[in-house]
């Protein structure tokens, strides 16, 4: 077991961690009734809706897709269709997407999913010097470079969001 993972480390502080990218851990307290996660992230934390993305997986021709999107907004499902080269998408099934990635609805990051998936990220990311996604649990934060997420999750950015 790595070191992050022995000091309650989730799977994509672990990634960060193996490729030496620089990050932040932001803990706030998770609201149990809280449906907008992105949303209640960014009040706790006092950050910009549009610093703070989510992770949303859809599914498309060719089987699923992540997309990371600022919680300001929402997924435009075509454009996220057409960053991957395909013709259509649609949210896929919450039961479906916390099996495949190994994260429960609310907490799952785009980093350390127990699959590969192909990645967009809204080129909107690129506006600043770091941004905010889930840790991989709900009351976490991990705030590092967006660089370092496309990297990671050998991502395409593409203007994906929608207000």
């Amino acid at each position: 077991m790595s070191k992050a993972k022995a000091q309650g480390g989730t799977p994509a502080t672990v990634a960060l961690t193996r490729a030496k990218a620089a990050f932040t851990l932001h803990p706030y307290e998770h609201d149990a009734a809280a449906q907008a996660y992105g949303e209640e992230a960014a009040d706790a934390l006092g950050v910009p809706y549009e610093r703070i993305f989510k992770t949303l997986v859809a599914e498309m021709e060719s089987g699923l897709a992540v997309a990371v999107v600022p919680v300001a907004g929402k997924l435009d499902l075509k454009a996220l269709a057409a960053a991957l080269g395909g013709k259509r998408a649609a949210m896929a099934d919450a039961a479906k997407v916390e099996r495949v990635t190994g994260y429960v609805v609310g907490g799952i990051s785009p980093l350390g999913q127990r699959k590969a998936l192909p990645t967009v990220v809204d080129s909107s990311a690129l506006e600043f010097d770091t941004i905010y996604f889930s840790a991989g649990k709900r009351g976490l934060q991990i705030e590092t470079a967006p660089a370092n997420l496309v990297t990671l999750t050998r991502a395409v950015t593409a203007p994906i969001g929608k207000r």
